[in-house]
């Protein structure tokens, strides 16, 4: 199985969201399924096959998240990350200030979706392969 040192190490590559699809591509070789994280903790738990997680300590100081979603917004601004014009920290901020709670990635389905504080879909997207 994985281990947060080796999803450490795959994340030291990342630079930009240009980078997203090389690391969503690394940390599947180590036999990561899917990842949660929590925006206000900056927590992230990664799941494997047959139950095994693994979860890494804050990484950020905690954050608040506004109550009110501002899903037009934060797909422009989520656009631009992936386009490579923010880093993580600025992309975590803005998440938490247009309502962004949290996100999961699944890797088998190729889908990362975003949730607000309620735990609402706020939006799906697509993992390009």
């Amino acid at each position: 199985m994985f281990t947060i040192s080796q999803i450490e190490a795959a994340q030291a590559k990342v630079q930009t969201g240009a980078d997203f699809p090389a690391y969503l591509h690394d940390i599947k070789q180590l036999g990561v399924i899917a990842f949660t994280f929590e925006v206000s903790s900056s927590r992230e738990t990664y799941i494997g096959n047959e139950g095994f997680q693994v979860s890494s300590v804050a990484k950020y100081e905690e954050i608040n998240i506004a109550p009110a979603v501002n899903a037009i917004q934060f797909q422009r601004e989520l656009k631009e990350h992936q386009e490579g014009k923010s880093d993580f920290p600025y992309f975590i901020q803005m998440c938490a200030a247009q309502g962004i709670a949290s996100w999961k990635v699944d890797l088998l389905a190729r889908t990362c979706c975003y949730y607000d504080l309620q735990g609402g879909e706020v939006f799906i997207e697509l993992i390009p392969a």
